[in-house]
């Protein structure tokens, strides 16, 4: 049985950490470690839960249980199709995708031009640009090791490196002040923990097995046992450099609040402090680290919602299904970052626990296999009251407020066990797969 060369692995690592680490990864770091000053390492914990742990067990249980919608079916064939559709838009056209030309946009191109200038016709220019690039590449999607892997990834390690060794040469004021929101360790960790889901990658980590697959098979690997283990060996060392850059970006985030405080977001706290650290030149340095993320993610997220939607309708092509999620993608993303981010939040605020859930029951399922009824009534007690926390949050009432972690937006966490609990005693009329 061939398997995974050790050169293979590490560009196909670097392939997985590419599709990952876009506009949400580079933002959030930064944007969360300005704000939370002195305790901005007790952030990263909650942040590394969330957007480097909960992603790689998204990885590993997608190739354990064969596909995304495999680990659905063990919840019911329904919520499988609908959950696994649903997945896939929020990372794909209707979000995630858009997001990756607005933020690269914003960093790239408004810095270098007149204050009356025509934005709306530059960003229109790029973003037609942008995804006509990023779908040239996406229509071959057992070539991104190549292309992505080889290529984009270790440039755009670089210039992260050389920022972060930069603030370490010229630490300006230290960390500043923590805001209210993360004023105390357990409130940083718990806001970091959160903050965490706006990168979308435990999403993602469900749906970017299918093309990770893919990139394994075109190095010669085709028995099943030993794409799951690839697959498995990528996650983990993508995982490691999430972390490592993660960790890169708070510190400039801290040093950059230190230096400008509060800052409205991880893009204002990045614009503040490269400037500081390399004059004109910065505005050059972050455009590329941006642009380069962005189109790495945006290529990975067009060849998984292609791949995953072609065979699901077979009647439009790969090819087909590629082009319209660019062109639909390109068509939102000139809503603008604010309008999209602001449309993002409720909808990973009722996704994400449910993908949680989903993803830490898989690493029980050989315990649950007779106890099937654990996974729906689980994942039902989990949406429930995502959605009802949501609709709390959106009307600023407190009707769930008696829920524990609550106040810190988890208060999805006791119903969850409860339906866990429950669905032991429930019978099932089928195991679960």
């Amino acid at each position: 049985m061939k398997r995974l060369s050790g050169k293979d692995g590490l560009l196909v690592g670097f392939t997985l950490f590419s599709m990952f680490f876009g506009a949400g990864n580079l933002i959030f770091p930064p944007g969360i470690a300005a704000q939370a000053g002195t305790m901005t390492w007790f952030a990263v914990i909650g942040l590394a839960i969330s957007a480097v742990g909960l992603p790689v067990l998204g990885i590993i249980a997608v190739a354990r249980a064969g596909g995304m919608d495999q680990l659905g079916q063990r919840v019911h064939p329904a919520f499988a199709k609908v959950f696994t559709i649903v997945a896939y838009l929020a990372i794909g056209p209707c979000l995630a995708i858009p997001r990756t030309a607005s933020t690269s946009f914003e960093m790239a191109v408004p810095p270098f031009v007149g204050p009356d200038a025509p934005i709306w016709l530059f960003q229109l220019i790029y973003s037609v640009v942008f995804f006509g690039l990023a779908l040239l590449i996406a229509l071959r999607p057992e070539k991104l090791t190549d292309r992505l892997g080889k290529i984009l990834c270790p440039i755009l390690v670089v210039l992260i490196v050389v920022t972060f060794a930069a603030c370490l040469l010229n630490p300006l004021e230290g960390y500043g002040v923590p805001a209210e929101r993360w004023d105390t360790p357990i409130k940083a960790i718990s806001a970091g923990f959160l903050d965490g889901y706006q990168t979308m990658d435990t999403i993602a980590a469900l749906a970017f097995g299918i093309v990770i697959a893919l990139n394994i098979r075109a190095r010669g690997v085709t028995e099943e046992k030993a794409i799951v283990s690839g697959t498995v060996r990528s996650g983990l060392m993508a995982g490691a450099m999430l972390l490592v850059i993660y960790s890169m970006l708070a510190h400039i985030g801290g040093i950059s609040g230190g230096a400008v405080p509060n800052p409205s977001d991880g893009t204002e706290a990045l614009t503040n402090i490269v400037p500081l650290l390399f004059g004109s030149v910065g505005s050059v340095i972050l455009a590329a680290i941006f642009v380069i993320a962005c189109f790495n993610v945006c290529v990975g997220l067009i060849s998984s919602c292609g791949e995953y939607f072609y065979g699901l309708c077979p009647k439009l092509s790969y090819r087909g299904w590629a082009i319209l999620f660019a062109v639909v993608s390109m068509v939102l993303a000139n809503a603008g970052l604010t309008q999209i981010l602001a449309f993002s939040i409720p909808v990973l605020n009722i996704i994400y626990p449910v993908a949680i859930v989903l993803i830490l029951l898989s690493f029980a399922h050989s315990w649950l296999q007779h106890t099937p009824m654990v996974y729906p009534a689980a994942i039902l007690c989990t949406g429930v009251v995502s959605v009802l926390l949501e609709v709390q949050r959106l009307t600023g009432t407190e009707f769930l407020s008696f829920l524990p972690f609550s106040d810190l937006g988890l208060g999805w966490v006791l119903p969850a066990v409860i339906g866990a609990v429950v669905g032991v005693f429930l019978p099932g009329r089928k195991k679960a797969n």
